[in-house]
């Protein structure tokens, strides 16, 4: 396996796991890498420094209470970039999501709110959907 630092043409950075470069690079050809900020399949590599491992090389021990503060960053990056940038649509998600992956509506990037049985038929239906991640109400803080 080998680990790539990958880019969209948008300028997100990303991490992607290959079996080799030429599975890489077939995978970028059919467009099967996609961005997991913008959907954007325009990927390439980014530049990285090489990754030498030796005897006397020392990792940085991370604690569980940074990973979970760099999870919370990225989760708070990611709900932005979504407010920032899709149509809010309410509790008309579901409805709206449908009209679009039947052409009934513009093709746009929308968020809202649905139950979780409205979600599980969009799935069933083969609508492209996620949660938005939850990131932590600072004014509810310890």
């Amino acid at each position: 396996m080998i680990k790539y630092r990958l880019i969209c043409s948008q300028d997100h950075e990303f991490d992607g796991w290959f079996a080799g470069s030429k599975a890489f690079d077939a995978q970028v050809a059919d467009s099967e890498i996609a961005c997991p900020l913008c959907a954007n399949t325009d990927i390439r590599k980014a530049l990285m420094a090489p990754s030498v491992v030796t005897s006397k090389r020392s990792k940085k021990h991370v604690t569980p209470s940074e990973t979970v503060e760099q999870v919370q960053m990225f989760m708070s990056k990611v709900r932005a970039h979504v407010e920032s940038n899709f149509d809010y649509v309410g509790d008309q998600f579901a409805d709206e999501a449908r009209r679009i992956h039947y052409g009934e509506a513009d093709e746009r990037e929308i968020y809202g709110e649905a139950t979780l049985d409205e979600a599980q038929d969009l799935v069933e239906e083969g609508v492209s959907v996620a949660p938005l991640p939850m990131t932590p109400d600072p004014s509810k803080a310890n």
